[in-house]
């Protein structure tokens, strides 16, 4: 990038130069990358929905709620009532047969193993229980 000077021999010929000058060479690479920059298609992570539109019809009543809990060793309850899996089975299969169903709140304890809520959303999900939703999920946003 610089000249490069005799090494005083005293020949009258110039020293042929072996260095390539990169100067030109870096600004076209830069402005290819800045014409890269500016030709990439803005990235737009939107998703599309299909939203109703006009005034929602109020629901006629108010849904039936069942909440479920679990407790930290594994104690399934039906709205406050201690049940074993096979009543929990069967009450899951009543509120399945229902036209209009209940609205199922499963609620786990921070602490509970992850196999007994399993099961009870895998026994609502064999029974065809379509209303089932977590409640509670700020106590593990730890």
């Amino acid at each position: 990038m610089g000249m490069q000077l005799g090494s005083g021999g005293g020949s009258a010929d110039p020293e042929v130069m072996i260095e390539m000058n990169m100067t030109p060479l870096i600004d076209v690479m830069l402005v290819l990358i800045i014409m890269l920059i500016i030709t990439i298609p803005i990235q737009n992570h939107a998703v599309n929905l299909n939203l109703p539109t006009g005034p929602s019809n109020p629901p006629i009543h108010e849904p039936e709620v069942v909440n479920i809990d679990v407790d930290f060793d594994g104690t399934v309850s039906w709205n406050g009532a201690a049940v074993n899996p096979a009543e929990l089975e069967a009450k899951l299969a009543a509120a399945a047969a229902k036209p209009e169903q209940p609205e199922i709140h499963l609620r786990p304890v921070a602490v509970v193993p992850y196999k007994s809520v399993a099961a009870v959303m895998a026994a609502a999900q064999r029974l065809n229980v379509t209303k089932i939703g977590m409640v509670g999920n700020e106590q593990f946003l730890k």
